[in-house]
């Protein structure tokens, strides 16, 4: 079912390079290439689900480069707002979890083709006009200042356009500290909609600044994350807030549930356990099934549900991507798992 919405996200999209058969690194002579990134992950599953989607974002002019574009065109994905330039392909090394040993991510991305190419010419006015909605994460501002401006600039002209603007924190301690995260996407807040995930936002309360991290455990009550909602939602004048609830129980099986807060109310959503074949994308697929719903004008019960179940069914798939469709998310939400003949 097609949405008559254009969606566009920014943000790097990687090699990705991860030992078969949940190998060590240290041990491996094989890697399996995917590629993914925050943000092309969530473009790519919305497209899977019908949504017009398109990523900006600046890749290497070398055969890396074209391989890139022709797994995003082979899943639906518009390419034309795609800059090809010199440097090199950003990477990243996944070492999977299994039983009780934790996945392990190693990036080697550092002065990547879309970290440092120089945005200031890019008009971001000329580029939103064509768009409905658009989707950044926190990942992009850590890589470098040139990212930074890239993020300040298209959130301001989204803005200005009335785009419904989503934002993902998406905090990676490997990539900045925790304090500068909180200063600088903080400053992105009035420019946003629909923020999904709080953590490291600043927090306004009646007694001053309390930070989310300080103030609310990972895995926190109905009333806890109801009184952060609603604080955040005051500070920045948010529509919707969402954020998930991961219960590890081992490398490879996990529990999850969310909270989504909009209109003055929070919805928790139905905890659903299940094992794990990647678990790399879950936290995109969450938000690509997020924004599917509230596109489509799901109620805000079955928002909750549709987005925690998107991100149960990345976990089954190898791979940064939720490849998939309505229909198989919706049979996890009704909890049916035989085969479908």
């Amino acid at each position: 079912m097609e949405i008559n919405m254009k969606f566009i996200t920014i943000g790097e999209i990687m090699m990705r390079l991860s030992p078969p058969n949940y190998d060590k690194i240290v041990s491996t002579h094989d890697f399996i290439v995917n590629y993914g990134g925050a943000e092309a992950n969530v473009a790519v599953s919305l497209a899977c689900l019908g949504v017009d989607s398109t990523l900006f974002t600046v890749l290497p002019n070398t055969d890396l480069g074209k391989s890139t574009i022709s797994y995003l065109k082979a899943n639906d994905v518009h390419t034309r707002q795609i800059i090809k330039s010199e440097g090199r392909m950003g990477i990243y090394y996944l070492e999977e979890g299994v039983a009780a040993r934790r996945s392990q991510v190693i990036y080697d991305r550092e002065h990547s083709a879309f970290a440092e190419y120089d945005y200031s010419s890019i008009d971001f006015d000329e580029i939103m006009r064509e768009y409905d909605w658009l989707h950044i994460s926190g990942i992009t501002p850590a890589l470098s200042y040139n990212c930074r401006r890239l993020v300040d600039a298209a959130l301001k002209s989204a803005h200005k356009l009335g785009l419904t603007v989503s934002f993902d924190p998406n905090f990676r301690a490997n990539l900045w500290s925790f304090e500068t995260a909180r200063d600088v996407l903080s400053t992105y807040m009035p420019y946003v909609d629909v923020l999904i995930g709080i953590e490291p936002i600043h927090c306004y309360n009646e007694d001053g600044v309390t930070d989310v991290k300080d103030g609310l455990s990972m895995q926190p009550s109905f009333e806890d994350q109801d009184r952060v909602f609603r604080a955040l939602a005051k500070t920045y004048n948010l529509k919707a807030i969402a954020r998930t609830v991961r219960y590890a129980h081992s490398g490879s099986n996990n529990s999850l549930k969310a909270f989504y807060y909009t209109d003055g109310q929070t919805y928790e959503s139905k905890l659903i356990n299940f094992d794990i074949i990647d678990r790399v994308g879950g936290g995109d697929a969450f938000s690509s099934g997020l924004i599917y719903a509230m596109m489509e004008g799901m109620n805000c019960q079955d928002t909750v549900d549709f987005a925690v179940a998107s991100s149960v069914m990345k976990h089954s798939i190898h791979g940064d991507t939720n490849i998939t469709t309505r229909d198989q998310i919706e049979a996890i939400m009704r909890d049916e798992h035989d085969i479908k003949r």
